[in-house]
């Protein structure tokens, strides 16, 4: 038998003041794109923005749906519009923010299993690690320098 130890390391920025310019201004377009969520079942709304290596900024937000596993999380619309729109552009970087009317959001907030597998995929097609920053409605801000970093044991088409 043996042991494997698995560490994250993410850097924590205390506030959006804290972050590069650069990132404020992603971070501020995925607030402004999670002020356009269609969360009516759940009250938590998430916007995402991504950068991309062309230079487009890409935005996403959830999309619910009665039938619950019909909706789709800020993050896989992103990326799959980004996908259809720019295939080959690479994603750089991702700013997540998330919100909710039946409880405060004021640490960071991670993307889902599902979406992190979605980006999982997008970064092994790449080749590239994506940076992900996310946060609450307030507060710090998290960021991981690739999501393999916030899922090591990821599922690809390795196993298939």
């Amino acid at each position: 038998m043996k042991q494997i130890k698995i560490e994250t390391v993410l850097q924590v920025f205390d506030s959006l003041d804290e972050l590069p310019v650069n990132i404020k201004s992603l971070m501020k377009k995925a607030v402004e794109a999670r002020s356009k969520a269609y969360a009516p079942y759940s009250k938590f709304n998430v916007g995402t923005a991504l950068l991309l290596d062309n230079g487009e900024v890409v935005l996403g937000n959830n999309q619910e749906n009665a039938s619950y596993p019909s909706g789709l999380c800020a993050e896989r619309t992103a990326i799959y519009y980004a996908g259809a729109q720019y295939p080959q552009a690479r994603i750089l970087k991702m700013a997540i923010t998330a919100t909710s009317t039946h409880n405060p959001t004021t640490s960071p907030i991670p993307p889902c299993g599902a979406c992190r597998q979605a980006i999982a995929e997008y970064e092994i097609k790449q080749k590239q690690p994506i940076e992900i920053y996310f946060m609450g409605e307030s507060g710090s801000v998290a960021m991981s320098k690739s999501l393999e970093n916030l899922l090591p044991f990821v599922f690809d088409k390795s196993a298939l």
